[in-house]
């Protein structure tokens, strides 16, 4: 039979792959020790059937997890959830260590007490001079612009996962940045008692002043409210980033992920 699994005829292997998953959760170890097959065909399927398996716990996982939350619940453990319902093979822990290494890197650049300058350019200098992040203007709508890690993987992302990353990255650094939720746009704001500055992560950390905010929300045709640069919670920044995705797919007609994803959005909007 798991010869079989790797046949070309599509309605051999859906037999195969159906008798084999009727079988319970006892063919899934028999899948693991064969994981490494010397078969390509053999072991892409099996692969594949142990990868789906994978993704429906963390499917289950990351419901009950965003159902047990309230409003700001951690954001990039919410995110990192999210991310292995789709890439269930994810090495988070080793991701989250490369977000420590850069960090680090931008640590080294920054003075005992950063003003909000200083923090915000040693920052800016280490994404996207040395590191080469940008945002994805010529295929603003791969999906994988909104998974955090192919957008550490191939340094391109959309204005909410970048905003993302550069928030974490904040954070280990004790950064005063918070997500601001624009109609159209998602920006970071970096704010201390005496000054405020807006940063565009998607154009390269580009600075804003409010009143260059008010300009880019009346060009877009939006009629300025303040509500619009207030922070947004992790929660529902968590809730923009899936719905994003959701609209993806949904034009794309893509109806089974699209559903999947409207399960995830019904589960954040409580």
């Amino acid at each position: 039979m798991l010869t079989l699994l790797g046949d070309d005829d599509p309605v051999i292997y859906r037999t195969v792959r159906a008798r084999m998953l009727a079988a319970g959760e006892s063919v899934y170890e028999f899948l693991h020790q064969n994981r490494l097959h010397p078969e390509p065909a053999i072991r892409r399927r099996v692969r594949e059937l142990l990868n789906e398996r994978a993704a429906n716990r963390y499917d289950s996982e990351f419901l009950a997890f965003v159902l047990s939350q309230g409003e700001h619940f951690e954001l990039e453990e919410g995110v990192w959830r999210f991310t292995l319902t789709t890439y269930p093979e994810t090495n988070v822990a080793a991701f989250r260590a490369q977000l420590d290494d850069w960090a680090g890197i931008v640590r080294a650049r920054l003075s005992s007490s950063p003003g909000p300058g200083s923090a915000v350019a040693a920052l800016n200098e280490v994404l996207f001079e040395r590191l080469n992040f940008s945002g994805n203007s010529d295929n603003y709508f791969d999906p994988a612009n909104s998974y955090l890690n192919r957008v550490m993987d191939r340094r391109l992302g959309i204005p909410i996962s970048l905003c993302a990353l550069y928030l974490f990255l904040g954070r280990r650094l004790n950064l005063p940045l918070v997500g601001i939720g624009m109609p159209g746009h998602f920006i970071c704001r970096y704010q201390t008692a005496t000054e405020e500055i807006y940063i565009d992560p998607f154009h390269r950390g580009q600075l804003l002043s409010r009143l260059d905010c008010r300009k880019r929300l009346l060009d877009l045709a939006v009629e300025y409210d303040e509500r619009h640069l207030t922070p947004v919670s992790n929660r529902r920044t968590l809730q923009r980033m899936i719905a994003n995705l959701h609209l993806i797919h949904k034009e794309r007609k893509q109806r089974e992920e699209a559903d999947r994803l409207q399960r995830y959005l019904v589960a954040l909007s409580r």
